[in-house]
């Protein structure tokens, strides 16, 4: 059986699909599963060995080029890609035009589906007109994690009720490498930054938790100029922190997978060190906890909620009780 998932972005989202591999291979041991995603987080998606191909889209950088006939020679060679194989089934759990599109442009076989979401959940960006493409719509519930969305979808298609934690796929730590910048022994990271301001913890409960966490090396990650500012700030005020280079993306994995503890507000690295399994703190400010908090790790503590950020106590609870397990 040949299996085409279409999520394309954002980070966070293309991380939280990633357990419908196992699920599919669980109860479909023989199929072959291809994924379509933007080519910024390729590297992402090759870390689960049980991909058989990637086809990467570039739909952020095509839009900067479009009139060049080298970028419409890109595209062309995009959708002749994605028409090489013919599936049985075309997933698409973004519910968006643009991945109705792609979705629209795969093969399937004879007696082939192409499913997709018949709803979007409370406060995502799904566009009803992606239904079209689809010859199966699936209903979910308008609060369903993030993560839950996409095995349920595939279980609905396939015939099989969920009934394991998710499994992302991820290869352990003992597979590690440890970069030039990254500290020898333990450290803690800061993921501070977030595009959205709302969803930011303040400052001063960032440079009070690096305080309390000396002298444990605390490195802060940065992904914007903005982003570098408010690192540059906070590390004026803690005598253990580092303000790390900017990172390219699998850098900015393996910081995350090398983390012996990992604090961070609502964004993807904060989830991808709980996909990790590591030690994780995720912090909620402005945005609700139901939709992505980390659930199927007794490592992972999530705090605060929409309009509800936690108190620097209790932070640190949660750190006193995740270094006692370590």
């Amino acid at each position: 059986m040949n299996i085409l998932l279409v999520r394309v972005s954002s980070l966070g989202d293309v991380l939280h699909n990633l357990p419908m591999v196992a699920d599919i291979l669980r109860h479909h041991p023989d199929a072959n599963i291809d994924w379509v995603v933007e080519e910024g987080y390729v590297s992402l998606v090759r870390l689960n060995p049980r991909v058989r191909r990637i086809i990467p889209f570039a739909l952020r950088r095509w839009r900067k080029s479009l009139g060049k006939k080298e970028t419409r020679a890109e595209i062309r060679g995009f959708f002749k890609a994605v028409r090489e194989e013919e599936y049985d089934y075309v997933f698409d759990t973004q519910g968006l035009l643009k991945t109705g599109i792609i979705m629209g442009a795969a093969r399937i076989k004879k007696g082939g589906r192409k499913v997709g979401l018949a709803n979007g959940s409370e406060g995502s960006g799904y566009e009803g007109v992606s239904r079209i493409f689809h010859t199966q719509s699936i209903p979910t519930n308008p609060r369903t994690h993030a993560v839950a969305r996409g095995r349920l979808v595939a279980g609905a298609a396939l015939g099989y009720a969920l009934d394991t934690r998710p499994d992302f796929g991820l290869p352990g730590l003992e597979h590690a490498n440890r970069p030039a910048w990254m500290p020898a022994g333990d450290y803690a990271v800061f993921f501070h930054g977030t595009a959205r301001n709302a969803k930011k913890w303040a400052p001063e409960n960032w440079i009070a938790t690096g305080h309390a966490l000396a002298p444990m090396p605390v490195l802060l990650a940065w992904g914007s100029p903005l982003e570098k500012t408010e690192a540059d700030t906070l590390a004026a005020s803690l005598p253990n922190a580092t303000v790390l280079p900017k990172l390219s993306m699998d850098e900015a994995v393996s910081l995350a997978r090398n983390a012996a503890l990992a604090i961070g507000v609502d964004t993807g690295l904060t989830h991808i060190a709980a996909a990790f399994m590591r030690p994780v703190i995720e912090i909620y400010c402005d945005s609700p906890k139901w939709k992505t908090e980390g659930n199927w790790s007794e490592q992972i503590i999530n705090l605060g909620d929409k309009g509800a950020p936690p108190a620097v106590a209790e932070v640190l609870a949660a750190v006193k009780q995740l270094r006692g397990m370590a």
